[in-house]
């Protein structure tokens, strides 16, 4: 399927490209609206880094039932500094690799605390010096919580990508400087919010709506039987 989509998008012009996406994102910003919004519950960036760390092979809904009484025990990044791993760990253990992300949110609360005065930075390479921080999740901090222009490449939107033709790659990081260079900069953090949107209701892997999608006019996958993008 990947390399059926691939064909169709070597025939297209670059210019026809940029038509299209323009189209795409229109067709997004009709659907969804343009308001920045974040599934996983939060009040302030450490939480969203906490809650963007417990999201690893897990629902954001399952998080949200998590960190709610979470951040009512350990208040702030201080207070997880000081955690007993193994408390921790019965504390978030429906999240799913419990032991690694207790480990890590601990040293990452630890870092904060030390490094930088309990608040979480901003910049790119501080961010993923942190334990547990990849690029992903710094880049989630990055648009979501300082407005720093950001493209976050999770499994829906390396999947969902590639099926519209934006990319080939299924290195996440090729993915996301790919997709910088395609995309307008006021769209990158509302990609990976419409992708992720469209991956669970509409675009879902193995089992897409085809019918029902606005952008099949624009999908060159689109009534493609096998739509998993792997």
């Amino acid at each position: 399927m990947a390399d059926i989509v691939c064909m169709k998008a070597m025939k297209e012009s670059k210019k026809k490209k940029a038509e299209r996406i323009s189209r795409i994102l229109e067709l997004f910003d009709r659907e969804y609206g343009t308001e920045l919004r974040c599934a996983l519950e939060h009040r302030s960036a450490w939480e969203l880094l906490v809650a963007t760390i417990l999201s690893a092979q897990c629902t954001d809904a399952r998080v949200n039932m998590v960190t709610g009484p979470l951040f009512e025990k350990y208040p702030a990044p201080e207070a997880f500094a000081r955690a007993d791993q193994a408390e921790l760990e019965r504390d978030i253990h429906s999240t799913g690799f419990f032991r690694n992300k207790a480990k890590n949110i601990i040293l990452c609360a630890r870092q904060i605390v030390e490094e930088y005065g309990g608040e979480v930075p901003s910049g790119l390479e501080e961010l993923t010096g942190l334990a547990g921080v990849g690029r992903k999740t710094a880049n989630v901090i990055r648009g979501n919580i300082y407005n720093e222009p950001s493209i976050v490449v999770d499994t829906h939107v390396k999947r969902i990508s590639r099926l519209l033709g934006l990319t080939d790659t299924s290195d996440p990081v090729k993915a996301e400087f790919e997709l910088m260079d395609l995309l307008p900069k006021d769209h990158w953090i509302l990609w990976n919010i419409d992708v992720i949107t469209l991956g669970r209701s509409i675009c879902i892997a193995n089992r897409p709506k085809c019918s029902e999608c606005f952008l099949r006019g624009e999908c060159p996958s689109a009534g493609s039987e096998r739509k998993n993008g792997k």
